[in-house]
């Protein structure tokens, strides 16, 4: 497990009772590097939506508790926010969830002359993804998608 993987599962860990105090589920953390910064996210949800006073309620408890476990050796800052509309579906939890919605995904490499596809997704497995597209279905390797999230319809 890479130094990134671990911080973002022991961070999962130390969520779960604070998600679960708060009435909120986690979406999803994230440990990245921006420019020269380091960014400890964590994406939280509910079924009628995060608000500002649950983010704020979140990060106030998870940076007690990492401040409490100093398992992160490097400056990072701590963001606690919603997926967003167009949330990222990186996980096979966060694609089930989405069968029968609008998607648009984004390849590494242009198939048929185009990197961008949207269509409803229908399916997927740990190799696949399948979503129905006026033309009917298209199936694409999981691993030639650089990104797959929510369409946003307004």
């Amino acid at each position: 497990m890479s130094k990134r993987e671990n911080y973002e599962t022991r961070t999962e860990e130390l969520l779960q009772p604070i998600a679960a105090a708060q009435g909120v589920e986690i979406y999803d953390v994230e440990y990245v590097k921006e420019g020269s910064d380091y960014y400890l996210r964590a994406y939280i949800d509910k079924p009628e939506g995060v608000g500002i006073l649950d983010c704020e309620n979140v990060s106030r408890a998870l940076s007690d508790v990492l401040d409490q476990e100093d398992f992160i050796p490097d400056a990072y800052i701590l963001e606690v926010s919603s997926p967003g509309l167009g949330r990222t579906l990186k996980k096979d939890r966060h694609l089930a969830h989405s069968i029968g919605k609008e998607v648009e995904l984004k390849l590494y490499k242009p198939l048929e002359g185009a990197k961008e596809y949207a269509g409803v997704l229908k399916a997927f497995d740990e190799n696949s993804i399948v979503i129905t597209e006026a033309a009917g279905d298209r199936t694409f390797i999981r691993s030639d998608i650089a990104v797959i999230r929510l369409a946003l319809d307004f």
